[in-house]
């Protein structure tokens, strides 16, 4: 039987504080790729050991890694001279006694895929090179695997957090990285690379927003050309702020460039990401997993891209806290801020965590005693079995995202 302890917040919401920094790490981010990708292939394998077997099999695709390339930048254009390497490693299961999983092809070809979908500029065959260092599991943990039982045992001892609602300026930060690498924003700004990176400061009700998002070489002409473009770009970004919050902003573009400096003064890309010359990536370096680094709250340290969605917790607790601190908040009345922390213990059943601690901010005059007796019902349904199965299959599909 699961134990919840719902307890009264008395730290100050980090909406209400005096400031707030909040981070995103946008689709073309070295980092955003490694955890896109390592994702992918879990998604991928998952699907092949379900195919196989009518299960999923032990596998952690978590620890990638993407070394930056050598292009040669210019107005109007370049080349590339050194393709990208992007190196897989971890676990997965690739023999049975029976059967061979073709496990470093499907690794290939879905970040090959991942990448067709997601960059203009970038031709997998030709601009990286593929390195996949994924070997068997371990005894033990592979045995989990084994175990009859409706939910798998944690492979690990770990603890996870998550929290709702976001912040004003979370979602403003989310919401403005998605709509710079949408498709109607690249159509209307092809000249923008996909590599945007944002970081917010929020002083009270004002918010000065750092953004970086390099321009397409191939687009840009001249210097001239390049300021002309980046202020048409900063006036739409002016434009998508005025309509989509109540705060006020200061708005931060490339402040690297430096008119006079020529090609040196200016951000461009070839194929859109850092990646190609100037910056590497790893799994767990970017965004947690409701997209977002937020400086203010606390989080885990695991990486969970890549990590199988069966058994480990890592990757399991990670997404299940923060579903769980939503469904608190939109179903209990007169809560301000939800945080929700879940503990394992290895072996353990996935849904009988050793802790579930659910920490309550609550608007004046609600009571609290019932506050919390809905919050303790509602993880306490969450955590059924039936329920818990469908959140596994939801995982292991890509329905929910972990970047």
């Amino acid at each position: 039987m699961v134990k919840v302890d719902v307890f009264e917040s008395r730290n100050l919401p980090v909406a209400e504080m005096p400031f707030e920094i909040v981070e995103r790490k946008g689709l073309g981010h070295p980092d955003y790729i490694c955890d896109a990708i390592m994702e992918r292939v879990s998604i991928e394998l998952c699907k092949e050991y379900l195919k196989r077997f009518g299960t999923i099999l032990h596998h952690n695709i978590d620890k990638g890694l993407l070394s930056a390339g050598h292009v040669k930048k210019h107005f109007g254009g370049g080349k590339v001279l050194e393709p990208m390497l992007l190196v897989f490693g971890d676990r997965a299961i690739s023999k049975t006694e029976n059967e061979t999983i073709p496990v470093e092809e499907i690794a290939v070809n879905s970040a090959k895929q991942w990448l067709k979908e997601n960059f203009r500029f970038i031709d997998p065959d030709k601009h990286l090179k593929y390195q996949v260092e994924i070997k068997q599991g371990s005894q033990a943990l592979v045995d989990i695997f084994s175990r009859k039982s409706q939910l798998l045992g944690a492979n690990d001892t770990s603890a996870a957090v998550g929290y709702a609602p976001l912040t004003e300026t979370e979602k403003l930060v989310l919401s403005l990285e998605q709509y710079l690498n949408s498709k109607p924003f690249k159509l209307a700004f092809p000249e923008t690379g996909e590599d945007v990176k944002i970081m917010a400061v929020r002083r009270g009700n004002r918010v000065n927003l750092t953004i970086a998002m390099p321009l397409v070489a191939s687009y840009i002409e001249s210097e001239k050309e390049y300021f002309r473009r980046k202020r048409e770009v900063l006036g739409e970004i002016n434009n998508y702020l005025e309509g989509n919050s109540g705060l006020e902003f200061e708005i931060s573009f490339n402040t690297l460039d430096l008119e006079g400096r020529g090609e040196a003064g200016t951000y461009l890309t070839l194929l859109g990401t850092s990646a190609e010359d100037a910056d590497s990536g790893e799994v767990g370096r970017g965004n947690r997993v409701n997209g977002l680094i937020p400086l203010q709250r606390p989080v885990s340290n695991e990486a969970a891209a890549g990590k199988n969605p069966v058994s480990h917790v890592g990757k399991i607790y990670n997404v299940l806290t923060h579903k769980l601190a939503s469904e608190v908040y939109r179903s209990v009345n007169g809560v301000k801020e939800v945080y929700v922390w879940l503990v394992s213990e290895i072996g353990r059943p996935i849904n009988e965590p050793k802790l579930a601690d659910v920490y309550l901010s609550v608007n004046k005059g609600v009571n609290f005693n019932e506050a919390k007796k809905e919050a303790e019902e509602r993880v306490m349904q969450s955590l059924e079995t039936n329920r818990m199965k469908k959140f596994i299959k939801d995982l292991s599909g890509g329905k929910i995202r972990v970047y």
